[in-house]
């Protein structure tokens, strides 16, 4: 009996170059949150390099959890895990709130360590969660992740500094589109391993172009050492602070949510749906590879879906070759010149394929939709609504900016708020006090029902 495509081990060639593929499509999540905190406590350049190594070795690690996984640790699918972008805002409150910056970064690592232990022990809870997802549930979700993706890819586009003169000129948008371009034509008019890596090559091709243009620096390559470890507890033993750690565990219950959703997008794409032990051993890699984070001086680690549209437009569906960018991760962390390697790519042609990989993933939830019975006027208005109020922080940023900080951490994740959403609208519409004028064949929710409209002019049965 062959393996399924999830287990297949592919020629090591194969596997590297599409490894690579992932690293280059995720590279920008995970550093952007160290880059962020460490300026904000003010580091020393030394000290950003090493925090961002860190969270690339640590990203490795917790990615072969979920890859190749233990025990009952790891949902062993395609999954890339990194530094979660839910935990910058609160990291940096804490930060704010530190007279002395040096204990910072050990209060944000006692808080990550208690949230990741609590998290591991919670997922066989949490795991049944997945009865709240039928596709109309699942669908909506998968959807909104590829639309609040869509801005990243936007921004990359314009440029790496919103303050640079030059962001969002002419030439970092035309950066962007021509390596749309390239990968759209490599896709269009070549077959198998060439097709395959389209985005690797498009990635490339596209940093090349931008050398005239003088946006290509390599300036990293030749500062960064050749050899670095990231040394347990290099800026200190742990902190535990009652507020840190209740921050933390408010990220950490947004991260499993947006893992669970994660789990079962992925789980479509790949032909093997996410069940309920497959969602525990899931979240289990992602709470344990958040609690060992700290010990080598990196962040909450969370699922990537970023490569969710990655999987979906390659079709290589193979979990060890997400393993061997987890290779490539831990590599980069113990080699910070590796790691500069990709930081060459010039942030607009990483957002020009970004639009190729994050509209994957909204158009591989227009496919589970189509399974979503949207005959029915219920699912079509849990669809709307939920669809709403995912994408309300992405159109209108400062639409909480009353409520507290704490809120805030969920409401300004579409993908969480549209997930609760959709969930809580499914269980009002489809579960509670169904009865029989719950009709299966109904119009839209806008236009007036039909037979309801024919069976009032009906005349009554004598």
């Amino acid at each position: 009996m062959a393996d399924h495509p999830v287990d297949e081990k592919l020629p090591a060639l194969k596997m590297a170059t599409t490894g690579l593929q992932h690293v280059a499509a995720m590279y920008a999540g995970v550093v952007a949150p160290p880059l962020i905190v460490g300026a904000a406590i003010g580091l020393s350049a030394g000290d950003l390099t090493f925090l961002t190594g860190a969270c690339l070795f640590t990203a490795g690690l917790a990615t072969f959890l979920q890859t190749l996984g233990i025990w009952k640790i790891g949902a062993r699918l395609p999954f890339v895990n990194g530094v979660t972008f839910a935990g910058v805002a609160p990291m940096t409150a804490i930060v704010a709130s530190t007279e002395d910056k040096s204990d910072a970064l050990p209060i944000i690592f006692g808080a990550v360590i208690v949230a990741g232990l609590l998290g591991f022990l919670a997922a066989p809870v949490f795991c049944k969660a997945i009865r709240f997802f039928p596709p109309v549930v699942t669908g909506t979700v998968i959807t909104l992740i590829g639309i609040s993706l869509l801005p990243v890819a936007f921004g990359w586009a314009q440029g790496p500094d919103p303050t640079a003169h030059d962001y969002g000129s002419a030439t970092n948008l035309g950066l962007a589109a021509v390596t749309l371009l390239i990968v759209l034509l490599l896709r269009r008019f070549t077959t198998g391993f060439v097709k395959q890596i389209a985005v690797l090559l498009g990635l490339v091709i596209g940093t090349l172009i931008a050398i005239p243009f003088g946006a290509t620096d390599f300036g990293p390559v030749a500062d960064a050492a050749v050899i670095g470890f990231p040394t347990p507890f290099h800026f200190g033993a742990p902190q535990f602070q009652l507020a840190a750690i209740i921050s933390m565990c408010v990220v950490m219950v947004v991260s499993m949510t947006e893992s669970t959703a994660d789990m079962l997008a992925l789980g479509e794409i790949v032909d093997r749906p996410a069940d309920e032990r497959t969602i525990a051993a899931g979240l289990r890699a992602d709470t344990l590879g958040s609690a060992i984070s700290p010990l080598f001086n990196g962040f909450m680690c969370s699922a990537f879906a970023q490569n969710i549209g990655l999987v979906a437009m390659t079709k290589i569906r193979s979990r060890y070759v997400v393993a061997a960018g987890g290779g490539f991760l831990v590599l980069m962390g113990l080699c910070p010149m590796a790691a500069s390697l990709i930081a060459v790519v010039p942030r607009p042609v990483l957002g020009g394929a970004g639009v190729v990989l994050f509209g994957s993933v909204a158009a591989s939830g227009i496919q589970t939709l189509v399974r979503a019975a949207l005959d029915r006027d219920n699912n079509v208005l849990i669809v709307a609504v939920s669809l709403a109020v995912g994408i309300i922080p992405i159109t209108a940023p400062e639409f909480y900016h009353a409520f507290p900080e704490t809120a805030r951490i969920v409401l300004d994740s579409g993908i969480s708020t549209g997930c609760v959403a959709a969930v809580l609208l499914n269980l009002v519409f489809n579960h509670l006090g169904r009865n029989g004028r719950d009709a299966q064949d109904v119009t839209h929710p806008m236009e007036a029902g039909e037979e309801l409209t024919d069976a009032r002019k009906a005349p009554a049965a004598s």
